[in-house]
């Protein structure tokens, strides 16, 4: 595909061909970095991969568009360095902390998701009106990126793996990797919520694309604004719903956290049962977005609004689910797997799927503004089918939970018994020898 065609293609389908670069490259680095963080310092390779992503950040800042191409690498280069970080820092959370307080700081983690995307929007904004000067804004964010860096190599502790469940320094045995991934593709409970975090994936990759387009044709099909024949068109509906998605993102991870904490008093199962409820009702709001749009935007986007609080409610518990049901010593490539298929089933095509769909849908009325609205709409009705699915996904693993959550804990006895044997047959070695 020649350049002009690419170019056409992306601003066709609303797919930033730097999206495309970041996700590709994530989905390749993640697996790797997974690998890396079940056997070395994790500290060392989490504060490596905020460095080298900072740095090429700034980097990026000072590319001429005559270089456009080493732009868009660097897009590349900065989701390898991401990808390092999101593999490897919630299982040092996991191996911090246990139970309630897990949750609780997995929720604080997870929380930087939203947080920072606003924050980073704002600075950015900022600092490109401040210096008149848009590279300004990629100058910001590698500043408190290396700050952060820095911290992390010099005070968060290296918690050996599985101290949280008092095996700390007992792992000492480390499984090949492909008998990492069989025992991955066997646990039933990981494999059915990796597959519900793909559908949440797929549904949010969706909207941050499709949704303030379908409320602009929404307000067309009111009368309420003129239709955009010429780039670039009003931004309105994307500040108002970015600012959504980051208070609802906030919303929703502090209502986990704080939902499972109670319903855990009720049943072993809270864990995966919150999200599966979480998710088949943020379903009846969405499908109600594409009821109310035509006639009301402000009840649109109150149903925006809760319909993303109750999709968010998971991002942290699922987390919190693998750390139940993975041991410390395959944790980093489970995470690292779970963010792969993510991505790969979510994200990374659901876009341009909903493009797809909306244009195939539209080729009899091209003309007709109403039936660019309504094509749109039903493309992305798409999505609360996928959230139902990942319902049903988060029911499954409910059914198996507290078997894979047991066998994870024998496993682990099991580790700590044979550490245990091989100690005393270490030491009755050493009185045979003194005494010969």
């Amino acid at each position: 595909m020649h350049d002009g065609a690419q170019s056409n293609f992306f601003t066709h389908y609303k797919i930033p061909l730097f999206f495309a670069v970041f996700i590709c490259s994530f989905m390749v680095a993640a697996p790797i970095f997974g690998y890396l963080g079940d056997r070395f310092n994790r500290k060392i390779i989490l504060s490596c991969g905020i460095f080298f992503w900072s740095a090429v950040t700034l980097s990026s800042s000072f590319i001429t568009k005559e270089y456009y191409w080493l732009f868009v690498l660097s897009r590349g280069l900065v989701g390898i360095g991401e990808s390092s970080y999101s593999s490897i820092s919630p299982t040092i959370i996991g191996d911090l902390f246990t139970n309630n307080s897990r949750t609780m700081m997995l929720s604080f983690f997870y929380l930087a998701i939203p947080l920072g995307s606003g924050l980073g929007y704002i600075l950015g904004s900022s600092a490109k009106e401040a210096a008149g000067d848009w590279h300004w804004a990629l100058r910001v964010s590698p500043v408190l990126g290396m700050t952060a860096g820095t911290l992390i190599l010099f005070f968060v502790p290296e918690p050996k793996r599985g101290s949280a469940d008092q095996l700390g320094g007992r792992l000492k045995t480390r499984t090949p990797w492909t008998c990492d991934m069989k025992a991955l593709a066997k646990n039933r409970s990981y494999v059915f919520s990796s597959l519900a975090s793909a559908a949440v994936s797929f549904a949010t990759g969706a909207f941050g694309v499709w949704i303030p387009q379908y409320l602009f044709r929404a307000q067309v099909v009111q009368k309420a604004v003129v239709p955009c024949t010429q780039e670039p068109c009003s931004s309105k509906d994307s500040l108002i719903f970015g600012a959504i998605t980051c208070v609802t993102g906030l919303l929703g991870v502090l209502i986990g956290a704080a939902t499972t904490r109670l319903c855990r008093q009720k049943t072993e199962r809270a864990d995966p049962l919150v999200c599966a409820v979480s998710m088949l009702g943020s379903a009846i709001f969405i499908c109600l977005i594409f009821v109310v749009a035509k006639k009301s935007i402000v009840g649109a986007y109150v149903c925006i609004f809760i319909g993303e609080t109750l999709l968010f409610l998971n991002w942290a518990i699922t987390a919190d689910i693998l750390m139940y049901v993975v041991i410390p010593t395959r944790r980093a490539t489970a995470v690292a797997f779970q963010g792969f298929t993510s991505h790969i089933l979510g994200d990374a095509g659901s876009p341009y799927l909903i493009g797809l769909i909306s244009d195939a849908l539209q080729q009899s009325y091209t003309d007709s503004v109403l039936w660019q609205f309504l094509s749109l709409g039903y493309a992305l009705m798409l999505c609360p089918f996928v959230i139902v699915l990942g319902g049903m996904f988060f029911l499954a693993t409910a059914l198996f939970f507290l078997d894979d959550r047991d066998k994870a804990e024998k496993q682990d006895t099991g580790q700590k018994e044979l550490y245990s044997v091989t100690r005393l047959e270490s030491h009755h070695s050493w009185i045979l020898n003194i005494g010969q």
